[in-house]
């Protein structure tokens, strides 16, 4: 039993763009020994599916791209037909917009926008972002994920290191300020990492998660609800995102930090600490580290990878994802053809609900 997944992207790849490509990466993935997909349904402000929750909200039901299609019951109808499992990934998640001011989103509702310090639209890393703080816009984002659980045959869902998450530096809007305000009776800190506001902050988005959690399991208790954070407890500080206690609370079914270091020994040292310091024996089926397979020009070596998945097991670590598919198709498929022929040559069962979270 092993978590052999990997990411389906719309940026740098073509796979999603055709029923065709779709039908035809399902059979690669299958043939390769991979047992789950996880296609991107949210980003760039768009749904990868036609949601009715876009079009009564903003007017926009489906990627422009993807208009008279329907890409993730593609990908559904596919993967199920070479036995692949499928988890939705909500890759922007509280994200508006990148380089875009924050895009259509906060052109049709400013009152969203997440705020820093100054009072500015919140922007980190070139993304700027939706106030993940404020109720509407957890209700927003709940509900784009309770229409893909409730309407399509899908296996879970899954949040990454922008859901839920919100830059440390935000939380300076009126709203969260008047929240705070009333509980302590002080203005929020002006430094944004301070330890109480920093951990006041990352439990609003935990309560949230653990809200999200619940209605998708009222909806079929199998579902999986799956994150890929940063690593902890970098993405505390920077992002909000308290992995800890979402382990702690059990409101998440499997977790794939994102080991995205370019080189053996860096991969190795945070496996190690994640193992050690992390996860208990309890906890450690829910880990699948995310590997960078490819970004830009950079392309993982074979060498790597190989060493990368053997060590995994051998630290009790049962699966990775692969971050994304399109690094598998590379130089002739090289990276595809080391795990068909090597480390992913038997198939592997996807484990069940009740293997990663040790209840019947």
């Amino acid at each position: 039993m092993e978590i052999r997944g990997v990411w389906l992207t719309t940026t740098d790849s073509q796979v999603l763009r055709s029923r065709q490509n779709i039908a035809e990466a399902m059979d690669f993935l299958a043939t390769t020994g991979f047992n789950v997909v996880f296609p991107v349904v949210w980003n760039q402000a768009v749904t990868l599916y036609p949601s009715q929750t876009m079009r009564q909200t903003f007017g926009v039901e489906i990627d422009p791209l993807s208009v008279g299609r329907d890409p993730l019951l593609e990908v559904v109808t596919e993967a199920r037909r070479v036995g692949l499992k499928v988890i939705p990934w909500f890759e922007y998640g509280f994200a508006s917009s990148y380089n875009l001011n924050g895009g259509l989103l906060l052109q049709q509702k400013p009152e969203w926008a997440a705020r820093d310090s100054q009072g500015n639209l919140l922007k980190k890393n070139g993304f700027e972002w939706l106030n993940a703080l404020n109720p509407d816009v957890q209700a927003f984002l709940m509900n784009l994920v309770l229409e893909v659980v409730n309407n399509y045959d899908v296996d879970g869902i899954q949040g990454d290191d922008r859901f839920p998450a919100l830059p440390s530096e935000g939380g300076y809007d009126a709203d969260t300020i008047a929240r705070y305000r009333q509980e302590f009776h002080r203005q929020p800190p002006l430094n944004p990492k301070d330890r109480h506001w920093l951990q006041w902050r990352a439990d609003i988005l935990t309560k949230f998660w653990a809200r999200l959690y619940q209605q998708v399991k009222a909806v079929n208790p199998n579902l999986l609800v799956s994150i890929a954070p940063n690593i902890h407890d970098w993405a505390f500080r920077e992002y909000l995102q308290d992995t800890p206690t979402w382990l702690n609370q059990g409101i998440v079914d499997i977790i794939h930090p994102q080991i995205y270091r370019r080189d053996f020994p860096s991969y190795r040292a945070i496996a190690d600490k994640l193992v050690k310091e992390q996860f208990t024996a309890a906890t450690l089926p829910k880990l699948a580290p995310g590997i960078l397979l490819k970004l830009g020009t950079y392309c993982i070596s074979p060498q790597y990878l190989v060493q990368t998945i053997e060590y995994n097991r051998q630290i009790g670590i049962k699966g990775e994802v692969c971050f994304f598919y399109e690094g598998l198709r590379e130089n002739n498929h090289t990276l595809a053809r080391v795990l068909q022929n090597h480390l992913y040559a038997k198939s592997a069962a996807f484990p069940t609900c009740s293997d990663l979270t040790g209840m019947g």
